[in-house]
């Protein structure tokens, strides 16, 4: 079974190399990396063609923002399987893919997989949050709760039949895709009980109060789309338990 992983990158110099090393360093041999750089002028494409033939496949072009360039990348993917791994990000250890690929080869009905993910300091030395996913169910996507999408990994097929991620969202068009797949089409996904990927904090998402502002708006328009009731009393109730969330799941 082949997968694909895509790597969406630009103007990352200081974090690609751990990410590619992290691809690089994986245990399963029938891997397709695919990198989509936007027209990085940092250093970034000179260090990802330093990696030779190491990447399938690799381009640098302008494009029209992250969810553009993960299109991109996924209608560029060849494999059975498709996993997107961001440019600050890494897999959490050697055997990442092994276990997904033993996943899906153990049960040929199943469509996607979800599992956990750890938010790491900058060099990677320390974890600071567990994002557990075992408890997730699809209803919880009118609360604001989404599985961590580093560690969604689907069917290529499934992008073909039930598209890409909407490229008019700024923050949130990942959690429109998983609505749309995992609550409205039902897919089979199966809960992991590992840990996928180990992810820088400080993403875009939680970047500051804008962010925030706006991530949650688009929560509430992606639910509306995909005719989920909820509101923004629903989707901001989640900033009361996170706390504890933090706690229990570090236990």
């Amino acid at each position: 079974m082949k997968i694909s992983i895509v790597t969406v990158v630009y103007n990352c110099a200081a974090t690609i190399r751990g990410c590619i090393d992290s691809v690089l360093a994986q245990d399963y041999d029938d891997i397709e990396y695919i990198i989509i750089d936007g027209g990085s002028k940092d250093g970034t494409v000179d260090i990802v063609k330093s990696y030779g033939t190491r990447i399938t496949k690799f381009v640098s072009e302008k494009d029209k923002g992250i969810y553009d360039a993960m299109n991109k990348g996924v209608r560029m993917a060849t494999g059975d399987v498709v996993g997107i791994l961001n440019a600050d990000d890494f897999f959490f250890d050697n055997y990442t893919i092994s276990n997904i690929a033993e996943a899906f080869n153990n049960e040929p009905a199943l469509d996607a997989t979800i599992a956990d993910i750890v938010f790491v300091n900058d060099d990677n030395t320390r974890i600071l949050r567990h994002y557990n996913a075992r408890k997730w169910r699809p209803e919880k996507f009118a609360w604001g709760y989404m599985p961590p999408h580093p560690s969604f990994f689907c069917r290529r097929f499934m992008f073909d039949k039930l598209g890409y991620y909407k490229t008019d969202y700024k923050i949130a068009a990942d959690y429109e895709l998983l609505i749309r797949y995992l609550y409205v089409n039902r897919i089979n996904y199966k809960y992991l009980p590992i840990k996928t990927t180990r992810m820088r904090m400080g993403g875009v998402s939680t970047r500051n109060i804008n962010s925030i502002i706006t991530l949650n708006k688009e929560i509430k328009r992606a639910c509306a789309e995909n005719n989920l009731s909820t509101n923004f009393l629903k989707i901001y109730t989640k900033y009361i338990f996170k706390p504890f969330e933090f706690v229990l799941n570090n236990q």
